[in-house]
């Protein structure tokens, strides 16, 4: 299993950013996908979860009406669009599947 996460970096608060994840190794249209982030200092926490064929989302309350989590099962990639972006969003965003995690990218929100 791999998963690979890409598009983090510095954005201002209120901006937006787009996270994805490509999968390989398993059979990603069987599979939940979930976005987890981590802060300096706190446990790693839920952001986002989608279901296998992306009919079913579920959202952290601190990020609900802000960030959309998708999926495209042709391209193996779960994407988590954040919108409206808040300085407390600042943390390593991971992916998580079928008991894997990627590698994280680091998203800070500053002016």
């Amino acid at each position: 299993v791999q998963l690979v996460e890409s598009g983090g970096g510095l954005v201002q608060p209120g901006g937006s950013l787009r996270l994805s994840c490509e999968a390989s190794g398993f059979t990603f249209s069987s599979a939940v996908m979930r976005w987890y982030r981590q802060a300096p200092g706190k446990e790693r926490e839920l952001v986002a979860r989608i279901s296998s064929a992306g009919g079913s989302t579920i959202y952290a309350d601190s990020v609900k009406g802000r960030f959309i989590i998708s999926r495209d099962n042709g391209k193996n990639t779960v994407y988590l669009q954040m919108n409206s972006v808040k300085p407390e969003d600042t943390a390593i965003y991971y992916c998580y599947a079928v008991a894997s995690w990627g590698q994280g990218t680091q998203v800070t929100v500053s002016s």
